[in-house]
């Protein structure tokens, strides 16, 4: 496996990641969050072209996993990381995460920045092992605050969530 910029080629296969890491949530009787649909080919296209899109390939450079990422308020900011059910579990989401921060280090931002579910294990648990704070709501940016009212405008409960940050490396 190893971690590359995405090209154009990869952003249909990226919606089949999304959709396949998606089923996870029915499993643990999120099936809302399941049914949300894959990120439109035409957002996916904007990161790629802005070079904040890395996807994890295996050895026949297939994508298994990818990370959108944009800038808010001076930090890096994970839109989105999926990792396919098949490769998970295996250091994937962790080497994903690792190339943002080597970015955001040559882009010279102090931190990396997400928000995810509170109480789902692959979610605020996990990225808490790799480094990952909680912030306050006094601690959240403007930026992130707009990021907190557009999840709950599709229907994504501000107390279900929480935002995470972590200096750069």
């Amino acid at each position: 496996m190893h971690i590359r910029l995405a090209v154009p080629g990869d952003l249909p296969v990226l919606r089949t990641v999304e959709t396949a890491a998606g089923e996870l949530f029915r499993q643990i009787g999120m099936n809302d969050i399941a049914e949300h649909e894959p990120p439109a080919l035409h957002v996916l296209r904007s990161y790629q072209r802005a070079g904040r899109a890395w996807v994890a390939a295996d050895a026949d450079d297939h994508p298994v996993g990818y990370v959108l990422v944009k800038v808010v308020d001076r930090a890096a900011h994970i839109e989105q990381v999926s990792v396919h059910p098949d490769h998970q579990r295996q250091g994937v989401g962790r080497a994903l995460i690792d190339a943002v921060d080597a970015w955001a280090v040559a882009q010279d931002l102090p931190a990396i920045t997400l928000s995810t579910f509170r109480d789902v294990a692959w979610n605020a648990p996990y990225y808490a092992g790799l480094g990952f704070r909680p912030l306050d709501d006094e601690d959240l940016t403007p930026g992130l605050l707009e990021i907190r009212e557009e999840e709950a405008a599709i229907g994504l409960a501000p107390a279900d969530r929480v935002f995470l940050r972590r200096p750069t490396r």
